[in-house]
């Protein structure tokens, strides 16, 4: 029985999967998203917000830390820089999956997991996203009196 076990294993040792996750994290700090299964995206999420949470305070402990969960020295720059920067006024929240349909050769599910902060489209202070006003439709009476008003001023 699996009876408060909340870690998912991903059918991997505790090495291997110490090391995927260790260079997904990287990929999607240097890429800012990535491609992957739903459930990886899910395990990769608990792993790097903690990470990014911990780059919001610029230390050499902090530094030293996130270092030997990633081990690359350029993602290390890349989230304490540009990432930390971003991210410093969100409380937490950082990762965004978004669903992609089934993997064609197995049919997994696939899924985009992404830092939130760095895409315009969903963001509410991208320029692309724009609100439309609406309207409530008038009613026929009021329709009717309007194109009235219309053609007499036009007359």
């Amino acid at each position: 029985m699996r009876h408060g076990k909340k870690f998912n294993h991903l059918g991997r040792k505790t090495a291997h999967r110490k090391a995927m996750l260790t260079n997904m994290a990287n990929s999607l700090i240097e890429h800012k998203r990535i491609n992957t299964t739903v459930a990886k995206a899910k395990a990769l999420r608990q792993f790097v917000e903690p990470l990014i949470t911990k780059a919001k305070d610029d230390s050499q402990h902090s530094r030293r830390v996130v270092f030997s969960y990633l081990q690359n020295k350029q993602a290390i720059d890349e989230l304490f820089g540009t990432v930390a920067d971003k991210v410093a006024d969100r409380p937490g929240g950082y990762t965004r999956i978004i669903k992609t349909g089934r993997r064609l050769g197995d049919g997994a599910e696939m899924a985009m997991i992404e830092l939130v902060d760095f895409n315009e489209i969903y963001s509410p202070k991208g320029t692309t996203a724009t609100k439309s006003k609406r309207r409530r439709r008038k009613k026929a009476s009021d329709a009717a009196d309007a194109s009235t008003e219309s053609n007499e001023s036009a007359e």
